[in-house]
């Protein structure tokens, strides 16, 4: 990943307030690409992206200034990069290929226009690396006392059937592709060393942990998630799938849930640190059941088996809870 050096409010002291919409958009437009599946991209009342299967797959995720980032801690490029990760990785948790994604902001007018400039580099770049092929088709701008960006992502199941939650078996296979826990820990790391005396997030203490702990900071603020590996999941036969956005254990039990099992993981597999493995969120990597003689594609590490439990957990046979992420539960940076 590729991020240019933070810009210099000085050099362009103009709000998003001062310019207005359309010179906003002529700044960030030409920072994108439309992707390989728009026929009609940015620029009319609606895009035109080309669907072949006949269908098309489609989900859609906020993220909120406060709740879901703090600016003190994530630069503009790290925001659209993460914006652009945790939808991609949704389309590919049905088995889909990402082929397109409208983006809306809503922004304060004091926000410098070159902040929304870096939202659009990080989007741009995460899409080549990620998703290649696929591009941003359109969008919104507005005004609001809060930055939040929301954004809707498109994908083609090529003729495929959706790769569901409901569909895993008893006895099939527990694998998962990823990391385990690195985002929980990049994030405990900020709150424990990258605030203020008043506890407030700390822009240059954060960029001394990206120096020092380069991968774990990434993790959080621009997770790298195995968005190809979705379709090599399904071409290989993946009953059940899901993004694990929220902790393993919180997202397993919704497979459970849906398809009337239970999840039995290996401590083992798991690595040292099971609990955070389990309860870390935000990791975004993809959860999914194979039949059990399946070559499991990589980057798939087989981490346990679904068992007759229905809707219950395991750890070699004992019962744990569904620990992870709720956005509900409060903004501490502690997992569980």
């Amino acid at each position: 990943m590729h991020e240019p050096q933070r810009a210099d409010a000085a050099a362009h002291p103009r709000t998003v307030g001062d310019l207005g919409e359309d010179a906003v958009l002529g700044r960030i437009l030409p920072r994108l690409r439309a992707g390989d599946a728009a026929l009609l991209g940015a620029g009319d009342d609606a895009a035109v992206v080309a669907a072949p299967d006949g269908r098309f797959v489609v989900t859609t995720d906020l993220m909120v200034h406060g709740p879901d980032f703090r600016l003190a801690w994530s630069t503009p490029f790290e925001l659209g990069w993460k914006a652009a990760a945790t939808n991609l990785t949704d389309v590919a948790a049905m088995g889909a290929r990402p082929t397109a994604l409208v983006v809306a902001i809503a922004a304060p007018p004091s926000t410098d226009a070159t902040v929304l400039e870096g939202i659009a580099d990080g989007f741009r770049e995460a899409l080549a690396v990620l998703a290649p092929g696929a591009g941003v088709v359109g969008g919104d701008l507005s005004a609001s006392t809060v930055l939040t960006i929301a954004v809707t992502a498109f994908g083609d199941l090529e003729g495929r059937p959706p790769v569901t939650r409901s569909g895993a078996r008893v006895g099939d296979v527990v694998a998962h592709a990823g990391v385990r826990g690195d985002a929980a820990r990049g994030l405990a790391l900020l709150f424990d060393e990258a605030r203020d005396a008043a506890g407030e997030p700390d822009a240059d203490a954060a960029d001394v942990l990206r120096g020092r702990h380069p991968a774990l900071i990434a993790a959080q603020l621009a997770p790298a998630p195995p968005v190809a590996a979705g379709v090599a999941a399904a071409l290989a036969g993946a009953t059940a799938m899901l993004d694990v956005s929220d902790g393993l254990a919180r997202d397993a039990r919704r497979i459970a849930l849906a398809s009337g099992v239970g999840i039995d993981f290996s401590a083992a597999a798991l690595g040292p640190d099971a609990r955070l493995a389990l309860a870390g969120a935000e990791d975004h990597g993809l959860l999914a059941t194979f039949p059990p003689a399946t070559m499991l594609p990589a980057p798939f590490e087989r981490i346990g088996r679904v068992t007759d439990a229905a809707g219950e957990l395991f750890v070699d046979g004992a019962p744990i809870d569904a620990v992870g992420w709720d956005p509900y539960s409060g903004w501490d940076g502690r997992a569980g």
